[in-house]
């Protein structure tokens, strides 16, 4: 509740081209495949996560962080995502739940800060 926060309901990649606010905590946890009707084409998590993360990272106040998260079980990060202005760290290990720890593939995820 409050003015300080809002809910959108919109196409995500859309939104995040046309977005020119500024957010000092972001959590990003897109689906590993989606062909909406409400895309123009469709979204890989594998292929094209790397503008993904650069198109969100662009959102961040200074100092701001995104969390990125997915559930692809044979994710490679795309080295695009190492950018001078960023702190890319994966957090993988930490963010497990107990109840599924012994599948390691599960789960993904990284702790990204705007410098």
């Amino acid at each position: 509740n409050g003015a300080e926060h809002s809910f959108i309901s919109a196409d995500c990649l859309g939104w995040v081209k046309r977005c020119h606010g500024r957010f000092g905590l972001i959590f990003l946890d897109p689906p590993t495949f989606s062909n909406s009707k409400s895309m123009s084409g469709t979204f890989d998590l594998q292929r094209d996560h790397g503008a993904l993360i650069r198109s969100v990272a662009n959102l961040l106040e200074p100092g701001g962080v995104l969390f990125f998260s997915n559930n692809l079980r044979r994710f490679q990060m795309d080295q695009s995502v190492e950018d001078p202005s960023l702190i890319v760290r994966e957090i993988t290990e930490k963010t497990f739940d107990p109840d599924f720890a012994r599948n390691r593939k599960i789960h993904n995820c990284w702790r990204i800060q705007k410098k």
